[in-house]
């Protein structure tokens, strides 16, 4: 087992609330193992612009906005390198739900993430960053 190092924090009753009730439904064993999980996904999203990530970029848009299914495509394409993969599946009669795979620099994926996210016609987007495997 590795070493663990006790540390006490101060946090308000209704976010420890909120924390025990996550706790409960996610089956984390405890609240520590809860909080190192979101240490580590925070940890994720912060770091040297230069590291090398993989990531997944998502967004939801309405396929009948202005050409948005056309400017999705000439932008990975502009990225070649950057988009690894990309899934596109059929929510509704005009809704689409559009996930990329991306690898680079953190900036690199970051800036790619934004502008599709920021494209007009986008209803939400998200991206979730994580390390490259090792080799």
């Amino acid at each position: 087992m590795q070493d663990l190092e006790r540390i006490s924090i101060t946090i308000e009753p209704d976010l420890l609330s909120a924390l025990d009730e996550h706790v409960a439904r996610s089956g984390h064993a405890n609240r520590s193992k809860a909080v190192c999980d979101f240490i580590r996904a925070g940890l994720r999203d912060v770091g040297p612009d230069d590291r090398q990530v993989v990531g997944v970029v998502a967004i939801t848009y309405d396929h009948e906005a202005r050409a948005i299914a056309d400017h999705l495509v000439q932008h990975a394409h502009r990225h070649e390198g950057r988009v690894l993969a990309t899934t596109h599946l059929h929510l509704d009669a005009r809704h689409c739900l559009e996930m990329s795979a991306l690898s680079g620099s953190a900036a690199d994926v970051r800036h790619y993430a934004d502008h599709v996210m920021g494209m007009k016609g986008v209803e939400y987007g998200g991206l979730l960053l994580t390390r490259p495997l090792e080799r």
